[in-house]
């Protein structure tokens, strides 16, 4: 399926477009290519850009002094990714973005965003709806993470992304669930 098609399917399902709207809403974006490994996002950037999965699989993480990595999202196929703190309110970026495998997306400025909004009144819904979404899944994965014991939080993801385990390295899952590469490897085993 080509780039316009993902999204076209990936929009619709949350609000309604003329084919006009869609081709407007369509012409904002950049399709790139990314390298497995290469940065969209370096921590200190100026973040203009939010990123939509068309294939691949980003991560968002930071690094703290140790250098331990943290990883707050992976991207697949129809996410967005972007450092939003700093997209939104244009501060440089406290987080990284990169490929854990190559990936085609589509790339939208902040601008061009904000102009279409105004310009569309669906696409301004379809963001707000996308956004909210957002903050409910960090939320819920937060309240998770202070709640839930490791094992049930390894469960939780499988069941929600099971395929976030084929296209993910499992020390990168562990990094995601806030455990060493060994318990992941244990729970791992245990469950089949």
């Amino acid at each position: 399926m080509d780039a316009r098609q993902i999204l076209k399917d990936h929009i619709t399902k949350s609000v309604e477009l003329t084919d006009a709207q869609f081709d407007g809403f369509y012409a904002c974006f950049k399709h790139e290519s990314f390298k497995k490994g290469q940065m969209l996002i370096r921590e200190g950037d100026a973040v203009t850009r939010e990123y939509f999965v068309l294939s691949g699989c980003l991560k968002t993480y930071f690094l703290n002094d140790e250098l331990r990595m943290t990883i707050l999202q992976f991207a697949m196929p129809t996410w967005w990714a972007s450092d939003y703190d700093a997209l939104y309110n244009r501060h440089p970026a406290a987080v990284i973005v990169d490929c854990v495998a190559n990936a085609e997306v589509l790339s939208i400025s902040t601008d061009d965003r904000e102009r279409i909004c105004h310009e569309i009144e669906a696409i301004g819904h379809f963001f707000r709806w996308r956004t909210n979404r957002g903050y409910a899944a960090s939320q819920r994965r937060l309240l998770s993470l202070m709640t839930n014991d490791t094992r049930k939080r390894y469960e939780d993801l499988l069941e929600q992304y099971p395929t976030l385990f084929q296209l993910v390295p499992k020390h990168l899952i562990a990094s995601y669930l806030g455990v060493s590469r060994e318990t992941l490897s244990r729970l791992y085993h245990s469950s089949r």
